[in-house]
């Protein structure tokens, strides 16, 4: 299936493993000029290797989205390089757990600062060049976290925050022809996740109450996104679209 992504110019934040790195693999492989964005400089670099050995047009930019200058830079050297901005995916974020009685301040605000202030700078720095085509997708990751989790107050509000995010800029940004919508994956089995103490404990619990019988990997995601990016996704704007094997709540 043709997606009629061919020419496309994408930035993915936190694109430097993960989620985020099959997403920029997957736009590739469609013929999108991806941006690998991430505030880690060797996973930035290692992913644009990777892409270009594999003969895709990839750029690196080492980014902190929280930082309005750098973000800037980010999307200025993505026009200089490409000539435009098609797509953005606001993928970047961490999880610092915690019962909110014992959660201290600056693990509030980091997860709220990269999560939703982080979407906000790329998103306004991003929009100048889709709305002079008229044409765009910003597609923002939340998380199933945003019905609410033990422990993750910060997280879930920050995730819940980027869907209410997600339907305001579609009411914005519908007539310049530019669609904004969510993606809230469930328990997705990347390394960071292989990684946690309580690894098999999450696994387990997924698998429990999935509908499907089967863990969610990040290309399931990149999936839904190219989705979204693609034409076929032209008519749908303002929602969320859950990639959780049938877990919702």
């Amino acid at each position: 299936m043709d997606l009629k992504l061919t020419g496309r110019v994408a930035i993915v934040t936190g694109s430097g493993r993960g989620i985020g790195r099959a997403a920029v693999t997957a736009l590739a492989r469609e013929g999108v000029k991806v941006v690998v964005s991430d505030i880690d400089n060797a996973a930035v670099t290692q992913t644009c290797l990777d892409l270009r050995e594999a003969g895709h047009e990839a750029l690196g930019v080492t980014t902190d989205v929280c930082d309005a200058d750098q973000v800037q830079n980010l999307v200025v050297r993505t026009v200089e390089a490409f000539g435009k901005v098609d797509i953005l995916v606001n993928n970047a974020g961490f999880t610092r757990d915690k019962y909110l009685v014992k959660m201290p301040v600056g693990d509030w605000d980091a997860v709220i600062n990269i999560v939703l202030k982080g979407a906000y700078l790329c998103t306004k720095a991003a929009l100048p060049s889709m709305m002079a085509q008229k044409w765009g997708r910003v597609i923002n990751i939340s998380s199933r976290a945003h019905y609410g989790n033990h422990g993750q107050t910060n997280y879930s509000a920050a995730k819940a925050g980027l869907i209410g995010f997600t339907r305001a800029l579609a009411i914005e940004q519908g007539k310049f022809n530019i669609t904004a919508n969510a993606i809230a994956p469930g328990f997705i089995e990347t390394e960071l996740v292989r990684a946690l103490p309580t690894y098999e404990r999450l696994r387990d619990s997924a698998l429990e109450r999935n509908s499907v019988p089967c863990i969610g990997t990040p290309e399931d995601v990149a999936g839904a996104i190219l989705y979204l990016a693609s034409e076929y996704g032209r008519y749908i704007t303002g929602e969320t679209l859950h990639v959780s094997g049938g877990r919702f709540g």
